[in-house]
């Protein structure tokens, strides 16, 4: 039986200070038990001289110094992990609030996981289908990777992610695939909308859901993506599935971290979050991929709303650095009613050019996918032109090209929220689309394809 202690010297906000303990480990889980017999949850943050400063995962009101005491229980935070969790929600402690009965676990893990040893990760080559021409196409997503979707307040990541949730597939194959959903400090319509959105099309059927909102606790907006991460694993590498795990909104997790290192005292980094924030970040990260010898796979989409529409601050700056490319959506083009409003130039995925191809998508994939990147280029410089020196200073090929912008973005890059288009379809309109072009102009692309798909 755990040690009981009732010397609480403080509570400030999220901490709280107890003397006089002994045998009592960084990040172990504790409980303190108040007055009327009600318990709450926290943990270890650092340990001097047998005092020990701990976090609460609630709130701190009604605890008394004197009545309440506190027992601390050997391990860290942990999760119960089975397949029952397949089409269930839970909030961001992983207990279910669904209506739902609770899991029956297969094991315990610790939600902080393990590292995955680098010699035995596998490289990401699979395709991994959204439905969404402009990722599919041109920016795609393979499993195992790592590919954010960069955001800004007001513009509809929400629908994007919810729309990825319920489409992706891995083509060709009857592989198990799972989708694990998590959202850190959203607000309760979000969370509805998510919710119904899984349970209309079905897709919670093959979902795990951890809803964290924007009036509970900071400290549990930290433990929500480390839950989601521990169920995708056990699902990816013991149970062989390939998971697709969504974390939105990755700034509420910074900004959470940032509150509770500000309550530590800790000294700040840029923009006032710990100087921590990249290791902690890539902690999250750094649990996708594929290992050697075991089938499953962890395929990520973090998404982040960019404070101020900046791609230099600290969030998408770390980001970038960890995963492998980046989504960006474009305030412009949304005021365009572009739907999604991908933005596919400065838009990258770093490992699209080992899913796709023969065998994989289709064997005129890449050559269509620089076409269209090039044209698409030079189409947005001749619109350019066109706004500064007037229609009349543009030659009939740059009209063209012009046109065939317009198009690109009304036809290939918006496509709405409800659309599952197959890699297929998704190629075989890039092919209308270049047709908008004479052939002579289309460099990109060998002649063997432009023979057997231009001339179609």
């Amino acid at each position: 039986m755990s040690k009981e202690y009732r010397t609480i010297q403080e509570v400030a906000g999220p901490l709280m200070l107890v003397r006089g303990v002994d045998d009592v480990a960084y990040d172990e889980l504790g409980e303190i038990e108040l007055a009327n017999g009600e318990k709450r949850r926290c943990k270890v943050l650092e340990i001097d001289d047998g005092n020990a400063l701990v976090q609460l995962y609630e709130v701190s009101t009604g605890i008394n110094l004197e009545s309440s005491k506190v027992r601390f229980l050997g391990r860290s935070l942990e999760l119960g992990v089975s397949e029952d969790m397949l089409s269930r929600v839970f909030d961001g402690l992983g207990r279910p609030i669904d209506g739902g009965p609770d899991i029956l676990p297969e094991e315990r893990r610790d939600i902080n996981g393990l590292a995955m040893n680098p010699a035995a990760r596998d490289y990401p080559s699979e395709f991994i289908q959204t439905g969404v021409s402009a990722i599919d196409g041109l920016n795609t997503l393979v499993r195992g990777q790592k590919l954010p979707i960069f955001s800004a307040s007001g513009l509809p990541h929400a629908q994007l992610a919810a729309q990825i949730a319920r489409q992706a597939k891995v083509v060709g194959t009857d592989e198990p695939f799972a989708v694990v959903f998590a959202a850190m400090g959203i607000t309760f319509e979000e969370s509805n909308f998510f919710i119904e959105s899984f349970q209309e099309t079905g897709a919670i059927d093959r979902a795990v859901l951890f809803m964290n909102l924007a009036n509970d606790p900071a400290v549990e907006r930290i433990a929500t993506p480390r839950m989601a991460l521990t169920a995708a694993e056990y699902l990816a590498f013991e149970k062989g599935m390939h998971v697709l795990v969504i974390l939105t909104d990755i700034t509420n997790y910074a900004d959470a971290l940032r509150e509770v290192s500000a309550a530590r005292k800790e000294v700040p980094g840029r923009r006032g979050y710990p100087g921590y924030m990249y290791t902690d970040l890539a902690t999250l990260y750094e649990r996708a991929g594929r290992q050697r010898g075991r089938n499953g796979s962890i395929t990520m989409i973090p998404i982040l709303s960019m404070p101020e529409d900046d791609k230099t601050h600290p969030i998408p700056d770390l980001t970038g650095y960890i995963t492998e490319g980046q989504i960006i959506l474009s305030r412009d083009l949304y005021r365009k009613g572009v739907q999604p409003p991908i933005d596919v130039l400065p838009s990258l995925s770093r490992l699209k050019d080992k899913g796709i191809g023969d065998g994989k998508t289709r064997e005129d994939h890449a050559n269509t996918m620089n076409q269209l990147f090039a044209a698409y280029a030079r189409g947005k410089d001749a619109k350019e032109l066109m706004v500064i020196l007037g229609e009349a200073a543009l030659t009939d090929i740059d009209k063209l090209y012009a046109k065939f912008a317009d198009e690109f973005e009304s036809k290939y890059v918006s496509q709405g929220y409800r659309t599952d288009r197959s890699i297929e379809e998704t190629l075989n309109l890039g092919w209308d689309l270049l047709r908008i072009l004479p052939r002579t102009e289309l460099k990109r692309i060998r002649d063997e394809y432009l023979d057997k798909y231009y001339d179609r």
